[in-house]
């Protein structure tokens, strides 16, 4: 005897007439449930959903229910409502993830049930052909580029930097994100390492900034870039800097000099250090693939990536953008 569920009973299990006996003769749900091998609070709803009164189940017609109840394929929530499926479009379009898709229409429609979606929702409608709510080109949009989901699971450049000052002897203040105006940055590498761009994010805000490198990866170069993006930026919002052991930053003390911002390096293979950034480096291979040549983007085209990323909600800043959360600064 199966349940409205589909899942309570079996006929292997036991018939609908033992468990009509069972019913008159007065048991308990927690009675029954030890004989089916179910728990009671199973057995309560079953008998709630298929009983008009004690002892009147119907093993047929709760098989039948069950059998409505489980039918294929199901509406989905985006296929009933236009509004909700254009508002999910338009966030993968622009690349925005599931996740904050999801939380900023909670903002942006609070009073609205209509416009509420969970991002498993988005993301089962993307990956699982029987959905097609959505057209499956927009995967293409996510972050990872992929079709199907996947559970979560170089070389070395670094070596011996004179005079560098630790990330151990960082003020407490840049560690709790208490006040802004202090950096991580990195190189973000092309195909074959042969083009790179420079990263900066702002610890507090996550405020983005990218630097042309082209071809040129030499230390002087990387510090003149670096001089170049942070010049745009009021001193106040230019503290500290925090970058990973690469050569490319071996000219630490005239960046420091030239404009009185203190360099700390992280510990070697310590990316974590540096977390703001390693997520920023990841987002930013959405629009430059590895296995691309950095060198063709233009500095123009590098604004405008960043604009993108600094324009996204993020779950960190409480669905805030970036680019809010710094022109509150700037104000």
């Amino acid at each position: 005897m199966a349940g409205a569920s589909g899942r309570l009973l079996s006929g292997a299990e036991l018939s609908g007439a033992r468990a009509h006996q069972r019913w008159d003769r007065g048991r308990s749900n927690a009675q029954i449930a030890r004989a089916l091998g179910r728990h009671r609070s199973t057995v309560g709803r079953e008998i709630e959903r298929c009983c008009s009164e004690r002892g009147r189940y119907r093993a047929l017609a709760a098989e039948r229910r069950a059998g409505g109840r489980a039918r294929r394929p199901k509406a989905t929530k985006l296929s009933g409502s236009a509004r909700l499926l254009a508002a999910v479009e338009a966030g993968l379009q622009a690349r925005w993830s599931p996740e904050q898709i999801a939380a900023r229409l909670k903002l942006e429609y609070p009073d609205d049930l209509q416009m509420r979606i969970s991002h498993e929702t988005i993301y089962r409608s993307l990956f699982v052909q029987s959905r097609g709510e959505l057209r499956r080109q927009l995967c293409a949009n996510l972050r990872s580029g992929r079709s199907k989901r996947r559970r979560h699971g170089g070389g070395d450049r670094r070596g011996r930097i004179l005079d560098m000052v630790s990330i151990s002897q960082r003020p407490p203040e840049v560690e709790d994100r208490a006040v802004p105006g202090h950096w991580e940055g990195d190189l973000v590498i092309g195909a074959a390492g042969r083009s790179a761009i420079a990263t900066l994010v702002e610890r507090q805000t996550r405020y983005v900034m990218l630097a042309r490198l082209g071809s040129d990866r030499t230390t002087n170069h990387v510090i003149d870039a670096l001089t170049e993006r942070i010049g745009d930026l009021p001193r106040q919002l230019v503290w500290s800097l925090t970058w990973d052991q690469g050569k490319e930053l071996s000219a630490h003390a005239r960046f420091s000099e030239q404009t009185g911002i203190a360099i700390y390096f992280c510990d070697p293979h310590s990316p974590w250090q540096r977390g703001s950034n390693e997520n920023t480096n990841g987002l930013l291979r959405q629009y430059l693939p590895k296995a691309s040549d950095l060198a063709i983007h233009s500095q123009p085209d590098l604004d405008r990536i960043a604009a993108e990323l600094n324009g996204r909600p993020r779950k960190t800043l409480a669905w805030s953008t970036p680019a809010e959360r710094m022109a509150e600064l700037l104000r």
